[in-house]
């Protein structure tokens, strides 16, 4: 198969002319040396401008990173070398270097070395642990020296490229050249190494617009490449990638294959004369330089070529042209092998591949591999890399059957492989764009996908999509359909297909009920693979997630593009790998898998015979599956999980087990929940419980009054009072009439005014010392008004019918102390028909006051009396003995005078139920 170059531009910069572009080794981050003297440092990931700073007023010709130091490097036309350090943009150091201007700046690997060349015609080796000391001056060159590079493969070897039509290669111990490569008919410009251990070349590009290869053991001119219509002014053997990008002043960018040097792509982005490229190692990316600015794009396919043995579990890639293998039973027995981390793997070296490998691919049984590039593909064992077949294809993909495959060639014919020995060939209708393998052979056609019979290619079902893979499980009963922003699950009838393909009974567009849509999902998938009827796949946005039954579930979110190798059922364990050829891995258990498959297969036998084999910390993903599928009481009996299992338990309305769970985690929310739960079903003993445990005393003050439940009520205003709620304290008081408890809560909490207008209302006995502790109080901030508050006591005048009040108050107390059942509550008026003053003095009249009780024949007092103290009579109750509501006929309504204290204690807050009757 061809190069697949797929380039995109990930980052255009405009700006001054452009003379030097190199990217940083670790931050993303490119530097444009700029002919206005500036020098600029681009952020390609998020396109900003990082740094900005002058350096001259003279061009920049040359700049380097030196990551190692923090450090950036200019040469510059005034002659000057200057150090930078990149993060606090401070001059580390500056120095003449050269009595014309500086070409060309290039830094040693691993020496604290700087190399320079001037159009002074020399080079010269600079020591920055030396105070910058100028080591050696390679001499020889007659014009100016525009490029030097050092040797990756022999870092004491560099190449220069000068304007005299030669190319020069240098070691670092002699001052004069160890051979000269001449062919050019004009200057050459620039010059690059093969970064390859398998080829011993040099690049040169000149001002006769040829680029040359050259074999600098022989000191030959293997090839030369044509088609610029200017100079070169740029040359570079990419470091990763099989190509050649060569840079020309007529404004294009041209890409070549390095083995075969035909033209791959041109590219014009009309940013006038190309003068700079740069690629490294470790990154498909290229930094290219122009009048107008800079450009940066992003070359090759990003997958790696690597490919996974499941059987054997064994991984080969491919790291350039050669071919290693990884065995991963060979990991170190006992070795700790986390989910996400990197596999401490020992790679074995195969042997070089014929062809730059795209794309590898094991056979369904793993015997075999295909490696696919540069328009062929090559067949090899997969033990011992021996050649078994070979030829020529766009695109290469296997059957289910271990030994037969199907190639695409340029021309659109499709060619069927069985034993390595061609079967069939055929021309599709519509064409071929890509063939897909699998259970059946897959046509992408313009038209959209056409599924063949491999035995007898008789057309099965055409179906309007184009996608950009297919996957089928392994028994050929579901497949996946990936397109570019969504995948389908369809079903697969072998049946019906096996039946039609028999009786040849086929329509125009296949077996109709060939294929059954299951579900659409709005994801990209990247990479996936079937274990089971689970659909494994990494998507857009580098998370693994499975599908299964309508069902989404995520394994894990990466830090970064990873690719799908294979899942190993004996391990338990999903591999993946990235293209720095990384391999990691993430625990999958294949029981998990089986269980969910036979639930959305409703086979609930299969299901439970394998429930007993899932470990145990895995079970409650198992009980969300259960739950998203309705099976919410299997969920219950699955789950580990305690707050997943209470929840369950709740929706289910097994009380008992929420309780148990509620009591084992005394979480006060729990029992929130659970007293929700337990009102629904009317079970109030539990939501009385619950409450308890929640100390949720607004609801026992609703439960209590709503039930009529003294014992309850005073209960509750004690253990409220404990907690620090006194409104519901008081309210609870308030209620049971212990006006005394009442009067204490509101001056223990300095309600001191309230505790007074609350004495005078139903107290009036009690005014006396609370208006005594109210003016000791006021007078601490205040002594002049903590005076001008009146002592009834001593000053009766002031409250006409206190005396009258007090004798009402007694009377009423003593009523109290009457106990009737609670059956003849309904003989009695209500508290609000009531009136306290009239029922003393009729019973007065009687005789039946207690002769204490002394009774004023001043009728005004008596009115005073009636209008002021009214309410007395709602907090001097008849207390009535028995449980209210016993018989369930003798109901007596009740309404509660409303009396407001102030913010904090709003009687509001309680609801009586028509069936309560008060001791009120």
């Amino acid at each position: 198969m061809p190069l697949k170059l797929d380039i995109k531009r990930r980052i255009t910069s405009r700006s001054d002319r452009v003379k030097c572009v190199d990217l940083h080794p670790s931050e993303p981050w490119m530097l444009c040396a700029l002919y206005n003297g500036h020098v600029h440092i681009m952020n390609y990931d998020n396109q900003q401008l990082v740094k900005d700073f002058e350096v001259c007023d003279v061009p920049v010709r040359s700049g380097r990173f030196v990551g190692r130091k923090n450090w950036v490097i200019t040469g510059s036309d005034d002659m000057q070398i200057r150090i930078f350090n990149y993060n606090t943009l401070e001059k580390v150091y500056s120095f003449e270097a050269h009595s014309d201007y500086i070409r060309c700046i290039a830094v040693h690997p691993t020496q604290p070395f700087v190399l320079t060349s001037s159009d002074d015609m020399l080079i010269k080796l600079w020591n920055w642990e030396k105070m910058w000391a100028c080591q050696r001056v390679f001499e020889g060159h007659t014009h100016y020296v525009m490029q030097i590079v050092v040797n990756p493969k022999d870092n004491n070897t560099f190449a220069s490229a000068s304007l005299d039509r030669t190319v020069k290669v240098w070691q670092l111990g002699s001052n004069f050249a160890n051979f000269t490569l001449e062919g050019h008919e004009k200057g050459v410009n620039c010059v690059d190494y093969y970064h390859g251990g398998d080829k011993p070349y040099l690049i040169s590009g000149a001002d006769d617009r040829m680029v040359k290869i050259w074999d600098y053991q022989n000191k030959t001119c293997v090839q030369t490449l044509e088609g610029h219509a200017q100079n070169i002014s740029a040359v570079c053997f990419h470091p990763e990638l099989p190509i050649v990008l060569t840079g020309s002043e007529d404004g294009t960018v041209r890409i070549w294959h390095s083995g075969t040097y035909r033209l791959e792509t041109c590219l014009n982005y009309g940013f006038e004369r190309v003068w700079t490229i740069a690629c490294m190692r470790g990154t498909n990316n290229v930094a290219l330089g122009y009048d107008e600015g800079s450009i940066i794009i992003k070359v090759g396919r990003e997958e790696p070529a690597m490919s996974m043995d499941v059987i054997g579990s064994k991984i080969i890639w491919a790291k350039h042209s050669e071919m290693q293998q990884v065995n991963l039973k060979t990991l170190a027995e006992g070795t700790d092998i986390k989910d996400g981390e990197r596999l401490p793997v020992a790679v074995k070296d195969m042997g070089a591949c014929e062809i730059y490998p795209q794309t590898i691919a094991h056979n369904p049984n793993g015997r075999f591999v295909v490696v696919c590039g540069d328009g062929e593909y090559i067949i090899y064992t997969s033990m011992a890399l021996r050649n078994k077949a070979f030829g020529s294809a766009q695109e290469f993909v296997w059957a289910l059957e271990s030994n037969e495959y199907a190639i695409r060639e340029n021309n659109g014919t499709v060619r069927l492989f069985r034993n390595f020995k061609e079967r069939k060939s055929f021309t599709p209708e519509y064409g071929a764009e890509n063939i897909y393998g699998g259970h059946l052979f897959g046509v992408k056609t313009s038209s959209g996908l056409v599924f063949y019979d491999w035995e007898s290619l008789q057309l099965v079902r055409r179906i309007e999509v184009q996608p950009r893979h297919v996957f089928w499980n392994e028994s050929g009963t579901l497949v996946c359909l990936a397109t570019d922003e969504s995948y389908f699950i369809l079903s697969v009838d072998t049946d019906a297909i096996a039946n039609a393909l028999e009786s040849k009974s086929l329509e125009e567009d296949g077996i109709e009920s060939a294929f059954n849509v299951l579900g659409e999902v709005n994801e990209s998938v990247k990479t996936g693979l079937w274990v089971g009827d689970c659909f494994i796949y990494t998507n857009s946005v580098n998370r693994i997630n499975y599908y299964v039954g309508g069902e989404i579930v995520t394994i894990s979110h990466l830090d970064r593009t990873m690719y799908l190798l294979g899942y190993v059922p004996k391990d338990n364990r999903l591999y993946l790998g990235d293209k720095e050829l990384n391999v990691i891995s993430f625990s999958l258990q294949l029981s998990v898998l089986e269980y969910q498959t036979a639930v959305m297969r409703r086979d609930f036998d299969r299901a439970d015979n394998v429930l007993p084999t899932i470990p145990k910390e895995h079970r409650t993903r198992v009980a969300h599956f259960l739950e998203k599928q309705g099976f919410k009481v299997q969920a219950l009996q699955v789950s580990t999980d305690p707050d997943h299992k209470f929840d369950l338990a709740l929706q289910t309305g097994d009380l008992g087990i929420a309780v148990k769970l509620a009591r084992e985690s005394e979480n006060p929310q729990k029992w929130t929940q659970l007293a929700d739960a337990a009102s629904r079903r009317n079970n109030m003993e539990l939501v009385k419980e619950c409450m308890q445990k929640a100390n949720d005393f607004s609801g026992l003050l609703l439960l209590a009054t709503a039930s009529g439940d003294k014992v309850m009520l005073d209960d509750l205003g004690q253990n409220a009072l404990n907690h620090g709620r006194h409104n519901i304290a008081f309210l609870s008081s308030f209620l049971s009439a212990d006006l005394e408890n009442c009067i204490e809560i509101l001056i223990n909490t300095n309600r001191l005014p309230e505790a007074a207008i609350f004495a005078r209302t139903y107290i009036p006995s009690q005014i006396s010392r609370v208006v005594s502790l109210w003016r000791d109080e006021l007078s601490k901030t205040n002594e002049k008004a903590g005076q001008s508050l009146a002592d009834p006591d001593k000053f009766e005048n002031l409250f006409p019918g206190i005396s009258n009040a007090k004798q009402v108050e007694e009377f009423l107390c003593q009523k109290q102390k009457i106990k009737i059942p609670a059956q003849n509550a309904f003989k009695f008026p209500l508290n609000i028909q009531r009136n306290p003053l009239e029922e003393f003095l009729a019973e007065s009249e009687e005789g039946l006051v207690n002769s204490n009780v002394a009774v004023s024949q001043d009728h005004k007092k008596n009115d005073d009396l009636l209008s002021n103290n009214h309410s007395i009579l709602t907090s001097n109750v008849l207390t009535t003995t028995g449980t209210l509501g016993d018989d369930g006929d003798d109901d007596l309504d009740l309404e509660l005078e409303g009396v407001t204290l102030d913010d904090n204690i709003d009687i509001n807050d309680v609801s009586l139920d028509e069936d309560f009757l008060s001791d009120d």
